[in-house]
C-alpha cells in the first residue's frame, strides 16, 4: 500500500490549466530578441516544500515549478517565457522569467 501511496506522489502538484498553457513556449538563451513581442508580466513557477524531497524526484519538482510559469503565462496573454537564472534549493525547484506575447493571434 505504502507503495501505491508513493507512486501517486510521482506527478507534481502544478498541473498545466489550460490548452494555451500548453503551447507556452520556455527559452533560456540570453540573446533572445524581444523587441518584437510584447511584455505581459513577470512570472515565478515553485514547486515543493521542505518536506517534499523525499517524495518527489527534481524531474518531477521541476515539472511542477515549469507548468506554474506556463499557466501564469498563459493567463497573462502570454506564449513565451524568457526564464531567468534558476533559484537552486535542496528540496524545491522555483524559476523567474519574463512572459511576453511574441506571435501575432494569426499564428496562435
Amino acid at each position: 500500500m505504502s507503495t501505491t501511496l508513493l507512486a501517486g506522489c510521482s506527478q507534481p502538484f502544478n498541473q498545466l490549466q489550460s490548452e494555451q498553457a500548453q503551447v507556452v513556449e520556455v527559452r533560456v538563451d540570453a540573446n533572445m530578441d524581444v523587441s518584437q513581442c510584447q511584455w505581459k508580466g513577470d512570472v515565478r513557477g515553485s514547486e515543493g516544500h521542505w518536506y517534499t524531497y523525499l517524495f518527489f524526484s527534481n524531474a518531477s519538482l521541476t515539472e511542477g515549478a515549469v507548468n506554474e510559469i506556463k499557466n501564469q503565462t498563459a493567463a497573462l496573454g502570454g506564449d513565451t517565457v524568457l526564464l531567468l537564472t534558476p533559484v537552486d534549493f535542496e528540496t524545491s525547484v522555483t524559476l523567474f522569467g519574463t512572459a511576453y506575447r511574441c506571435k501575432n493571434k494569426a499564428e496562435a
